[in-house]
């Protein structure tokens, strides 16, 4: 079964990548096997998006408190120290970096 999309050039969803867009086993769902680009043509990572992304439902993350069991307080002065213990730093993004993620203020 073939999928069809919309792009500014039709032509790059043609010939080999093809294979690589297929149905996912639960209903309704897409799969890709290997990186996806929107307003970039290298993405670094399994989805890359430079620009705004609009979310219409919820963000599912593995720190989610929906996806734990077994939440509980805990001793704060034991954490506090540990804090203390962790190395805080400032930085600037480099600016070729800033320039490409379209980071203003660096």
């Amino acid at each position: 079964e073939k999928f069809f999309f919309q792009a500014s050039n039709p032509g790059q969803f043609e010939n080999d990548s093809d294979v690589l867009w297929q149905r996912g086993h639960v209903p309704e769902t897409i799969v890709y096997h290997g990186r996806v680009g929107i307003n970039t043509d290298a993405p670094d990572e399994a989805l890359v998006v430079c620009g705004n992304a609009k979310v219409m439902g919820r963000v599912m993350h593995p720190s989610d408190s929906r996806a734990k069991q077994n939440i509980r307080e805990v001793d704060t002065n034991e954490q506090l120290r540990r804090i203390t213990q962790m190395r805080l730093v400032e930085y600037d993004y480099k600016p070729e970096f800033a320039s490409v993620m379209g980071i203003k203020d660096t």
